[in-house]
Parts: structure tokens; sequence; C-alpha cells
């Protein structure tokens, strides 16, 4: 009976324990299942779930070849050796494999970004090509991913590049149409929440997947010519070599609708190897973002005012004697000889300063630049034409210029005086362009540009709509009159070289140049502007020639490379000529 007791009351004692034991694993788990619940799913998410960025692709920039899309500035597909150190295995044959084929494409610090087991991503490799990828992939390293991403590539090479720019090693557009249209062509990046495998793989995750699909870049069309653009280069080129120059510009527009069908620049650089270029001012777009005193091409702006508000015409006269006093300053032509009672369209085809400050004195009382006479000047050169103000052309790094007001001290008579001739003012080749556009045209300012449109992601090209003038500078019969006074200009100089059958009108320009505050002797900018087309001017062509100690004219310099160009464009245009 004892012995009966004694092995029930083990029994009981077993099962006890039992329950215990039970109880304690009951309570176990119900603590981390419920309890500790949401501290191990974030745990499970932190190890498995990734947030990963998809990548936009940039906008590719088009140029025109004659009305059709052609591509100037593409993507090619590259990629991004990403690590997780977090989730990393074997670091140092990762950093072997990524160094042997990933070369200099490698960053020079891959152990300590490895080392770093707090960071759950780390760059190891850029720019790997589609094979490099794979065969790092064939190594089946755990914790390496890969970034899809592009680099420019440049078909036509160093073509238009101050015009393009170039995007850095940080894919950031700069310079040009890349850093001037940055936010239209860098497209928005899209976002994936999913769980990974151990390599970092995306695995899916139904509902709880979040994907945000990428919006890639605008595909922009510029109203550059690629051909236009390429013969600019040629004839600019021939020039510096013909002339000596270091430095020269062209700019092409279409009058009538403000576009600018080419921009060139010499010497110009690769944006392919921009990384390469020793001095940054080489980026820089010369014809938008370097103002100079543009001299005698700024008289075709003075002679318009001086017509528009009827206080001279081309046949008005006016007595020269090569010389003129603006209160204690004498202003003397730089061509001698002229002298007597001559018309103001003799003054200007022989680029007479006596003859701008002239028409400056009769915006006046007719014998002083008074107040009022600068007041003028300054309503028709800064509000209507443009000088010294942002034209809004959509490349980056456009500089204003300055044309001082003449409620200011230093706008004076004798400032005022020297801008009828274009001197006293620093303005960029785009303002003068664009206003000897309107002066050409009937008298219609246009903005600059150079968009021509857009080419969707079907690949159909979308042209904006035809620009609308934002304002009138002068009147019709005024711009007709000024076409005439700048063909008669041409004319008597330079319409020998022409093709026969055009019309075609303009203007010399050279300048002094300051240095230490006074002009130097000893070196000097040639600049020609002018238009060619048939009744209607069809192009407007800007010209700047110059170089360190260089004594470089208009007339012998920058009118022939003015001219290499207007003949081909009268060819390439297929302009029929007047019988």
């Amino acid at each position: 009976m004892k012995l009966e007791l004694q092995k029930g009351s083990r029994s009981r004692i077993l099962a006890g324990l039992l329950f215990a034991i039970v109880g304690i694993f009951i309570i176990r788990l119900f603590y981390l299942q419920v309890i500790q619940h949401d501290y191990y799913v974030a745990l499970a998410n932190s190890e498995q779930v990734k947030l990963l960025t998809l990548p936009a692709k940039r906008g590719v920039i088009y140029a025109l070849d004659g009305s059709t899309p052609v591509q100037l500035v593409l993507n090619q597909t590259v990629y991004k050796v990403i690590a997780d150190p977090y989730t990393t295995t074997d670091d140092k044959k990762i950093v072997d494999v990524v160094r042997r084929i990933a070369g200099g494409n490698a960053r020079a610090n891959i152990e300590s970004l490895l080392d770093n087991k707090e960071s759950r991503y780390a760059i190891l490799a850029t720019k790997v090509s589609r094979a490099q990828a794979e065969k790092i992939k064939e190594e089946g390293l755990a914790g390496i991913i890969f970034r899809e991403q592009t680099q420019r590539v440049y078909p036509e090479g160093s073509l238009a590049a101050q015009t393009l720019g170039f995007v850095d090693f940080e894919g950031a557009g700069k310079y040009g149409i890349e850093g001037g249209l940055n936010d239209r062509l860098i497209g928005k990046e899209g976002l994936l929440k999913t769980v990974t495998d151990v390599s970092s793989i995306p695995l899916t995750i139904g509902d709880r997947n979040i994907n945000r699909p990428a919006v890639d870049g605008e595909n922009i069309v510029l109203s550059i010519d690629r051909n236009v653009q390429s013969h600019a280069e040629q004839a600019l080129d021939a020039g510096l070599k013909r002339t000596g120059a270091t430095q020269g510009s062209a700019i092409v527009m279409d009058p009538q609708t403000g576009k600018i069908i080419a921009m060139a620049n010499l010497p110009t650089y690769s944006p392919a190897e921009f990384n390469k270029v020793q001095d940054g001012a080489l980026f820089n777009n010369p014809i938008v973002s370097v103002p100079y005193e543009a001299a005698s091409v700024i008289k075709t702006l003075t002679l318009s005012t001086g017509i528009e508000k009827g206080v001279i015409g081309l046949n008005s006269t006016y007595v020269n004697t090569d010389s003129i006093t603006v209160d204690d300053r004498v202003i003397s032509n730089a061509t001698k000889g002229q002298t007597g009672t001559i018309t103001f369209q003799h003054g200007f085809t022989w680029s007479l300063n006596t003859s701008t400050v002239t028409i400056a004195e009769r915006l006046g009382d007719g014998q002083k630049v008074t107040r009022q006479a600068r007041d003028t000047m300054y309503d028709f050169f800064v509000n209507k034409f443009g000088m010294g103000r942002f034209t809004g052309v959509e490349v980056s790094g456009e500089a204003a210029g300055t044309v001082v007001p003449p409620e200011n001290v230093e706008g004076n008579a004798v400032r005022y005086s020297n801008m009828s001739f274009g001197q006293g003012m620093n303005v960029t080749m785009v303002q003068v362009a664009s206003a000897f556009c309107s002066i050409v045209n009937g008298g219609q300012y246009y903005k600059p540009t150079v968009i021509a449109g857009k080419v969707d992601s079907s690949g159909t090209y979308i042209p904006n709509d035809n620009p609308e003038p934002i304002r009138r500078t002068i009147s019709a019969n005024t711009s007709e009159q000024m076409r005439i006074a700048n063909q008669t200009s041409r004319a008597l100089f330079d319409a020998k070289y022409d093709l026969k059958g055009f019309t075609i009108g303009g203007k010399t320009g050279t300048s002094q140049v300051i240095e230490n505050g006074v002009y130097s002797q000893d070196e000097s900018i040639g600049s020609y502007i002018g238009f060619g087309g048939d009744d209607t001017p069809r192009y407007v062509i800007m010209i700047q020639l110059s170089g360190k100690d260089k004594k470089l004219q208009g007339e012998r310099d920058a009118m022939p490379v003015f001219t290499d160009i207007s003949n081909w464009l009268l060819d390439y245009y297929k302009i029929q000529p007047k019988m």
C-alpha cells in the first residue's frame, strides 16, 4: 500500500513538471509571437526587405538634319556595383573580383567601404560595362547588387560642344543645354520596396511591394541644324587659321522665328572627355556668357532709333569734319576723309562715329546729347532691343552685360555718345544677333531659342508651336529702310564676294579691348553681322574673332567668315536667285 502511494506521487510530480515546462514554452511563445511580434517583423524586414531606387533614363538630345531629328547626345547603359556590407560574407574575394574585373572603374577604398558593417549601401565601382557586370555576377558574391545607369555618348564628337554641355560623374548636367535644361532631361527616379534573397536579388511579395515606376527624362530636339553647325565650325576654323585669331564664335539665327540654327565656338572640347579639359573657361559658350563692347555693329541700333523717332532719314545730311566734341571729349572717326555734307547712309556705310553721335544729338535738342536723348537711347537699346538684359536662351551661363542707365552719374552725354557706336556698354553676341533679327524682319523681336520640340516615348517628333514675337522694336517701314542701309553698306565693299541674285546686307565692327582701365592699342576684336536671302531675310549671321595681342578687324577678318557661311546657306536652303 505504501509503494502504490509512492508511485502515484511520482506520477503527479512528473505531470506537474511537464505542465510547468509546457507552460513556460507557451508563455515564451506568447511573448515571442505576440508581445515581441513587431520587433521580429522589423528585424526580418531589415534583413530581407530592401528599398531600391529605380533609375530614370536621361533624355536624349537631338539636333535637326533639315527637318528630321537626329541624335546628337544619347545614352549608353552601364552599371554601378553596390554592396550591402551588413550581408557580405567574403569581403576579400569581393575586393579581388571587383578590382580584377572593373579595373579603373573600381573605387580605391573598397576595403574600408566593406568594413563599415553598419552601412547597407556602398558603391564599389561605377560605369561598369554589361560584360563586366555579368562576369562579376558569375562569381556569386553575397550582398552584391547591380544598378543600371547611363552615360552620355556623343556620336558627332565635339560638334556644338559648348551648346550641349556635359553630364558629370554624379549624373548632373553641367553647362550648355545639359545644365540649362537639366530638370527636364534628368527625369524622376522610381521606387521599389521588396524582399530580397541573400544576394539582395528582389523577390515578389505581393501587396507589400511598393513599385513606383521611374519617369524617363524628356527627349529634347534642338533647333540646331547639324549641317549648318558643322559648316559654321569649319568656316570659323578656316577664319582662325587665316587671321591668326585664337578664339572665334559664330551664331546663325532664323530672323522670322528667333530660332538659333548654329552656335559655333573655337577652341572647343570633347564632351565625352570633359575631365581632360585643363581650362574650365573652355566649357563656357561665349556667345551667351561673355559680354564685350560690340563696337560698330551697334550702329544698326542707333540708326534704327533715329529713323524710328523721325529725327533723321537715310538721305538726311549732316556736316562731317571727322571729329565731334561732346562736353570735354573729342570723338574722332576711325576712317578719315569722308568730310563735308554727307548723308547718314554714307556715314553708316563708312562706319563714321560722327554720324551716330549726331543722331544721338538729334534725339535731344539737336545740339547736345541731352537727358531726353539718353532716355530715348536707353529705352530703345535696353527695353526694345534687349541690350544688357537676359534673353532667356536655354543655354546655361547666360550673362546680362551692362548698359549704364541715364540717371546714373556714369550715364552722361559722353557715355551715350560712345554707346551710339558700340563703346561704353557690354553686350553679348546673342543679344546683338536677336536685336538685329528684329531690325531686318519687319520690327518683331523674338526670344532667341535653341529648342525646336521634343521626341515622345514612341519616337514621334513633336515640334513646338510657331513662336510669337514678344514685342515690337521698330516699325515695318523703319525695318525696310534698315535692310536697305545694310545692303548699301555691304554693296560698296563686300558684294563682290556674294553669290549673285540674292539680297545680302551687313555691318562691320572693330572693338577696342580695355586693359588696366584704358583701351589697348595692341589688341582689337573683329565682328561682322548681316543677313541674307531673297525678298525675305532667311538668316542672320554674326561672327566674332579675337586673340591676345591680335589686332583684328571686322571688315578684313570677320567678314570673310560671314561670307563663307552665307554663300553656303544660300545653296543649302535652295534659295532661288532673283533674275
